[in-house]
């Protein structure tokens, strides 16, 4: 007797500054979760959250995706409702499976991941607290810290000592004694490199304290390294797994908004040309992380690494990584040995672990 599909409800778009690439990733995710090699398995309902948080049913997320483009307010359904969740636009017990394709704040962060256990129904990815931990660098570093991996010297700082003279005095020769330049300072939970400065005099370094204040109260001021950028994917639940190594190569000063969504301004070598035993640590540290934080499902681990003396530094862990047919997450996978369609069943699998 044949069994019914899976029915998965993918979520994508979300009040964050990363929702147009959110639209590509779920576009992406839903076209693999349709492949010929799945079509029987599972039976997906999109549905949308615009940009003020408002979700939508499957007729206006379709629309979306065949856009590949947020819609604006008077292309919705008029009255709009109030901003903000409040009301499900599916009946829950229409769905097995979440499928959360949300990148930053109010998805990444642990907020979404929330509600599904709340609704006590499973869903892709890392619970609350990986997800939390995750997104905010100040929490991250701790955890790491906590489970001895190796980072870059940094220090964290509370955007409200830089409206006090006495206290950013002080805080800037802190920096300057214990980081010194070049640095770079970043809001503590903004991804895709928004906010984030490299800075090499005071001037420079009070003006991206001051910048990175307007988008988080959270900071965190890291010291500047001269190493290679690597990237490893890491899949499953109870048993983690690790992807080949890859590295991302860029024409810039570093690899800031700009260089990483430009055409042409960076590209990935995959597998990475490194040692074997180098890829062996990295793939060990990757793991680590991800149980660090509490992190499982899916997460991309980001490091550098210093070739003239073989030290590798934690650098991030991205617990939603983009999806989108050039991230680095599906085609680390990819040259891993595990097709797009493939990875996304064994992410829905981990789902009902």
């Amino acid at each position: 007797m044949p069994t019914s599909p899976l029915r998965v409800g993918v979520v994508f778009g979300g009040a964050s500054g990363e929702h147009d690439v959110s639209i590509r990733s779920a576009s992406t995710v839903i076209k693999a979760l349709a492949d010929p090699s799945n079509r029987e398995r599972f039976q997906v309902t999109p549905l949308y959250i615009d940009r003020e948080g408002r979700w939508w049913p499957d007729t206006i997320a379709k629309r979306v995706l065949e856009r590949g483009a947020a819609l604006t307010d008077d292309q919705l359904p008029q009255p709009l409702p109030a901003c903000g969740l409040r009301q499900l636009p599916v009946d829950p017990d229409q769905i097995d499976v979440w499928y959360p394709v949300l990148h930053g704040p109010n998805g990444e962060d642990g907020t979404v991941q929330g509600l599904f256990t709340l609704m006590q129904q499973p869903f892709v990815g890392s619970g609350v607290l990986g997800s939390a931990v995750g997104m905010d660098k100040l929490a991250m570093k701790a955890a790491f810290a906590d489970a001895g991996l190796c980072q870059v010297p940094h220090i964290g700082v509370n955007a409200a000592d830089l409206n006090n003279p006495e206290q950013l005095e002080r805080l800037l020769i802190r920096l300057e004694k214990e980081l010194g330049y070049p640095c770079f300072v970043k809001p503590a939970n903004l991804g895709s490199s928004v906010g984030i400065s490299k800075v090499r005099n005071r001037d420079e370094l009070l003006a991206g304290l001051r910048l990175a204040a307007k988008l988080d109260p959270r900071l965190v001021v890291e010291q500047g390294v001269t190493a290679r950028e690597l990237e490893c994917a890491v899949l499953g639940r109870a048993h983690l797994k690790a992807s080949v190594v890859g590295e991302v190569r860029f024409d810039a000063d570093w690899y800031d908004y700009e260089t990483k969504y430009t055409e042409g301004r960076s590209q990935t070598l995959i597998p990475a040309p490194l040692p074997d035993a180098v890829s062996q640590r990295i793939q060990a540290m990757a793991v680590a992380a991800c149980r660090a934080v509490h992190a499982y499902g899916q997460a991309r681990v980001d490091v550098f690494y210093d070739e003239a003396n073989g030290q590798i530094w934690l650098n991030e862990i991205n617990t939603l990584p983009g999806f989108t047919s050039q991230s680095m997450y599906p085609t680390l996978w990819e040259a891993s040995g595990i097709p797009l369609p493939q990875l996304v069943a064994e992410l829905v699998a981990t789902a009902q672990e």
